[in-house]
């Protein structure tokens, strides 16, 4: 069995997946783009900003199951350009700063609606 997780806290999904499904005692969070949900405006081009937008919108999604970032076990980044990966790792470690999950960092060749950064994440109930 499994559970569809929606909120207006984060970003709509843009095609035929779900913000987040909760399955087995995990949630398993669809990547999630540096989007106001309140607006859809994407954050201004700066990979910090970026990444703290896309890092809130995580958070909105893992409240509407009652959980935290403490829940997350592993992300996966994905970014236009690994050059910026110590500033958008400064701002991850904000968030991140106690026992920080499982990461995997990988650069693409675009993003969605062409933003910088994209994370996904896991979260243990």
């Amino acid at each position: 069995m499994k559970n569809i997780i929606s909120t207006k806290d984060a970003p709509a999904a843009i095609g035929p997946y779900s913000q987040a499904v909760e399955a087995g005692g995990f949630l398993f969070i669809s990547g999630q783009l540096p989007i106001d949900p309140a607006n859809g405006i994407m954050a201004a081009a700066d990979i910090k900003l970026q990444t703290a937008a896309v890092i809130k919108n995580l958070e909105g999604i893992l409240k509407a199951d009652g959980l935290t970032l403490d829940n997350v076990v592993k992300t996966t980044v994905f970014m236009a350009d690994l050059g910026q990966f110590a500033a958008m790792n400064e701002v991850y470690a904000g968030f991140f700063s106690r026992n920080p999950p499982a990461r995997a960092t990988v650069e693409v060749k675009a993003l969605p609606k062409a933003a910088l950064v994209e994370i996904e994440a896991i979260a243990k109930k």
